[in-house]
């Protein structure tokens, strides 16, 4: 019952929250709109029947039944009016405002999400290495302890959020198999698997200073072979580790694997820039851990095996973490969507409406695996995704978007000019009916891997 009533909880969460983006993108025209001086007819929340509706003034204020969105009517948005008050009669920069409006308070209620979900940190993360994990690929090809990034992938890293979308998007390759660099991987991940065995054994794993004294060994001996500069020396170096590793865990029977060599390996590389001791250095074929999740899997994924110095928190940090992470957040959408256009991303990789549920219903039910305060938190931060994404989405110069009445705008603003109303009706009139067919085919994709995922 506890489980229902939590799940439940949570859709509403998630409903007022998707309502609240609604309310603030189209809070953005009416406020514009009635600072501009312009006649608001209706100010809607959600569509579909009305389920509240009272009139205040000149304007009717509605409640809907259905939260898939909103609307701001003014008068003579869509057709002529000779109300002075129109908004064909209003001046082409407060016309422009007014529309614009709506984008800008969607990335101020992406700046108060995260706000909220930054204040609760209680310290930050950096883009400068700290240390590395046992199976460090980045270590094996040339990151250092102290580094800073500054690109990767060619793409500015200013926060950790950048850095983790740069990653992410790296596409795996095919390398040489016959190098030092794969050669020292693995070796690592050998000894890695070792001490893995050891510590699933539960007789092994109940004397903890035993097991502890074996981790020391193995970190030291990774370090050893990352720094390692030929394959003879991190063989040595690798055997030596083994055992050292064998005879404080008991285990002398234990056969040390041999590194089988191929000629190509998968990997995720790229080229990097990190500040090192206050010179920018640029390092080539940088490559992070590579693995696949399953056995069955054949496509492999790829991990951060790094740590990052942390960041204290104060009232400072807050605020410039809340402002650098909604700047990221911005640069990500757009990036997204360049991409997208470039062909880097696929058709699979784009959402609607139902992926976004889907994708919510899924970080809340990861985050609930901790407690409901953190299920809340995903939802959030997916939400704050939404809106930025809606924002940038809507300012995008296509017709039937804000951004394409936006273009209108600034065409009659340098020519003096306004383009004639039905050319922008049948402009705007096209565009919606491709935005609603590209909507209903991604639907379609989106309820077509739910149903068979």
């Amino acid at each position: 019952m506890l489980s229902v009533l939590t799940t439940i909880a949570l859709i509403i969460i998630g409903v007022l929250l998707f309502l609240l983006i609604i309310f603030f993108h189209e809070g953005g025209h009416f406020i514009a709109a009635k600072k501009s001086g312009v006649q608001v007819n209706e100010f809607s929340l959600g569509m579909g029947p009305k389920i509240i509706s009272f009139k205040k003034g000149e304007t009717q204020y509605s409640l809907r039944l259905l939260p898939i969105g909103g609307y701001c009517a003014m008068e003579g948005e869509d057709e002529e009016s000779d109300n002075p008050r129109a908004f064909n009669n209003a001046k082409v920069w407060k016309r422009m405002i007014i529309i614009i409006a709506g984008a800008v308070m969607n990335i101020l209620l992406g700046f108060i999400m995260m706000f909220a979900i930054v204040v609760q940190s209680p310290e930050y993360s950096s883009t400068t290495v700290a240390g590395f994990s046992e199976v460090a690929f980045s270590a094996n090809s040339g990151l250092q302890k102290g580094d800073k990034f500054t690109k990767i992938n060619n793409y500015s890293i200013n926060t950790s959020q950048d850095m983790s979308f740069a990653i992410a998007t790296i596409k795996c390759q095919k390398v040489d198999g016959s190098t030092v660099t794969i050669y020292k991987e693995d070796c690592t991940l050998n000894l890695c698997a070792f001490y893995g065995e050891l510590y699933s054994d539960e007789d092994f794993a109940k004397n903890k200073k035993q097991l502890d004294k074996v981790y020391k060994i193995l970190t030291e001996g990774v370090s050893k072979i990352n720094a390692a500069k030929t394959k003879a020396e991190a063989d040595k170096l690798y055997k030596e580790c083994f055992n050292k590793m064998k005879l404080a865990s008991g285990k002398m029977d234990y056969k040390i694997p041999e590194i089988k060599e191929r000629k190509t390996r998968q990997r995720f590389t790229t080229d990097a820039e990190v500040i090192r001791d206050g010179k920018n250095i640029e390092l080539k074929n940088l490559q992070f851990y590579t693995y696949l999740k399953s056995k069955d899997d054949k496509e492999p994924s790829v991990s951060i095996d790094f740590y990052v110095e942390p960041i204290k928190k104060t009232f400072g940090t807050v605020i410039e973490q809340t402002g650098a992470q909604t700047v990221s957040t911005i640069r990500m959408v757009w990036s997204s969507i360049i991409g997208l256009i470039q062909g880097q991303f696929s058709f699979k990789d784009i959402s609607g409406p139902v992926g976004a549920a889907s994708a919510i219903t899924q970080v809340a039910s990861e985050g609930l695996k901790t407690g409901f305060g953190d299920a809340v938190n995903n939802i959030l931060y997916v939400m704050m995704i939404i809106t930025v994404n809606l924002g940038i989405f809507n300012m995008l110069p296509f017709p039937a978007l804000d951004g394409g009445r936006f273009l209108f705008l600034l065409i009659e603003a340098i020519f003096r000019k306004p383009i004639p109303r039905k050319v922008e009706k049948i402009v705007n009139a096209v565009g919606l009916i491709l935005l609603l067919g590209f909507m209903a085919v991604i639907t379609f994709k989106d309820v077509f891997q739910l149903i068979w995922k």
